[in-house]
C-alpha cells in the first residue's frame, strides 16, 4: 500500500484541487489546532460498504510537501468486512507500517471508542479501552524528532479501490460516518490528564474545526463541506452522489455503556435511508489517515488546514474548555468531560437526568402503597 502516499509525493501541489472525474462527494472534519503528547479518543461509528475508507487519524500538517519528514497516525476501515487497519506513517520518503487488527464481530455495526497514546517512549492504539498494538523506540523517536509542532485530529470518508480499501460501487450511496464525540488528555510525567472534550452539541461547526474541500486519496471524489452535518449531539460524514449531498434524519443512537454509579437514557432508531446504519455487534471498526488532510494524492491540505497550534495541554485557538490543570484555553463552548453522559444520547437504554430520578420515586412510592394495601388486606381477614 506503500504506493499509494509515495505516488501523491511525485504530483505537483496543484493537483490537490483538481476535481476528480466523477460524481462522488466525500467529507472531511479537522482541526485547525495542532497537539503533541497525549491520548487522543474518538466514539464513533465507522461507514460500511465496499471500497469505503472511514476514517480517524492523527496528522502532521504538511507532511504531503516534498523533502518533508511525514508523520501520521491512523486507524482505518477498510473492505466489506469492515476490517480495522492501524499505520503509524512515517519517514522520508513516507514508509508504510499498517497492520490488521484481529477484532471480532461486525466492526462497522456499533459505535466503539478509539484512541491514540503518543509519548516520547511508545505510540499505542486502544479500542474500547483495550490496546491492540504498541510500537516503540524507532516509532516513538520518529515521532519525537519530527512532530515536535504538534498534529492535528481529522475524520474522513472516501472512495477506495481494488488496490486499497476495496471495490468501490457508487450504487451503495449514500454511506455515513457517525462521529459521537472527541476528547484529548496531555502527557505529563507519565500520566494523562484530560483538557477538552467535544461532544458536537451546538448543532454547527465547532469553533477551532474545519471541513475539506479538496480532492480524496485516489482522486475518485472531492470532499464537499455540505457532507459534514452537525445532528443531535453528533457529527454525520456522509459520501454521496455529487447531487445529493448532506443528511437529514436520526443519526443511530450510541448505547455508550454509562459509568459506574450512573444510569442511562434512552435514543432514537435512525431515520437515514442509507446502508450504513447502526446495528448490534462487539469490535472496534476504523479510520483513514490515508487522506490525512487530502494526503497522497490528493495533496494534503485546503488553504489554512495546516494552522500550527501550541504544544501538549493548550486549547489555543479552539474553543474547547480545559479540564482541570494544564493548557491554556480559547473561549469555551464545549463541555467539560463529566461522568454524567448526555440524554440525547442513549445509554443502555434506561433513563438519566429529572425524568429517570422521577421514575425511580414512582416505583418506591407505588410499592410502598403496595407494602400498606396488602397489610389491610391481612388485618381484614383475620
Amino acid at each position: 500500500m506503500t504506493h499509494r502516499w509515495l505516488v501523491g509525493l511525485l504530483l505537483p501541489a496543484t493537483l490537490s484541487l483538481t476535481t476528480p472525474a466523477s460524481a462522488v462527494s466525500s467529507a472531511e472534519l479537522y482541526q485547525n489546532q495542532t497537539y503533541t503528547y497525549g491520548r487522543f479518543e474518538a466514539r464513533l461509528l465507522f461507514a460500511a460498504g465496499d471500497g469505503v475508507i472511514s476514517s480517524f487519524f492523527l496528522w502532521k500538517p504538511g507532511s504531503e510537501m516534498p523533502g518533508t519528514f511525514w508523520n501520521e497516525l491512523d486507524f482505518e476501515k477498510l473492505g466489506a468486512g469492515c476490517r480495522l487497519q492501524t499505520n503509524p506513517l512515517y519517514g522520508a520518503p513516507v514508509v508504510d507500517h499498517s497492520r490488521i487488527a484481529d477484532l471480532q464481530g461486525d466492526l462497522c455495526a456499533e459505535y466503539h471508542t478509539y484512541a491514540f497514546e503518543w509519548t516520547p517512549t511508545y505510540i499505542a492504539y486502544l479500542v474500547d479501552g483495550i490496546e491492540i498494538r504498541r510500537d516503540d523506540e524507532a516509532t516513538a523517536t520518529a515521532f519525537a524528532a519530527n512532530a515536535a509542532g504538534g498534529m492535528q485530529i481529522h475524520f474522513n470518508i472516501w472512495p477506495g479501490d481494488a488496490s486499497f480499501g476495496g471495490n468501490f460501487n457508487p450504487a451503495i450511496l449514500p454511506v455515513r460516518q457517525y462521529v459521537s464525540w472527541v476528547q484529548y488528555s496531555s502527557y505529563s510525567a507519565g500520566a494523562f490528564v484530560p483538557q477538552w472534550r467535544e461532544d458536537f452539541a451546538g448543532g454547527t461547526l465547532p469553533s477551532g474545526w474545519a471541513v475539506g474541500n479538496w480532492a480524496s486519496p485516489k482522486n475518485l471524489s472531492t470532499h464537499a463541506a455540505a457532507n459534514v452535518v452537525f445532528a443531535n449531539g453528533f457529527t454525520v460524514l456522509s459520501m454521496t452522489a455529487d447531487n445529493a449531498t448532506g443528511f437529514a434524519g436520526e443519526p443511530p443512537p450510541d448505547n455508550e455503556p454509562a459509568p459506574p454509579g450512573s444510569g442511562g437514557a434512552g435514543g432514537a432508531g435512525s431515520s437515514d435511508p442509507g446502508p450504513s446504519t447502526a446495528g448490534a455487534s462487539t469490535s472496534g471498526a476504523s479510520a483513514a489517515g490515508a487522506s490525512a488532510a487530502g494526503a497522497s494524492a490528493a495533496g494534503a491540505s485546503a488553504p489554512g488546514a495546516s494552522a500550527p497550534g501550541g504544544a501538549s495541554g493548550a486549547s489555543g485557538a479552539n474553543d474547547q474548555s480545559p479540564i482541570g490543570a494544564g493548557g491554556a484555553a480559547g473561549a469555551a463552548r464545549t463541555e467539560p468531560l463529566s461522568t454524567e453522559p448526555r440524554g440525547a444520547k442513549s445509554r443502555d437504554g434506561c433513563s438519566f437526568g429529572p425524568h429517570g430520578a422521577r421514575d425511580r420515586a414512582s416505583l418506591i412510592v407505588g410499592g410502598l402503597l403496595s407494602l400498606f394495601a396488602a397489610r389491610r388486606r391481612r388485618r381484614a381477614s383475620s
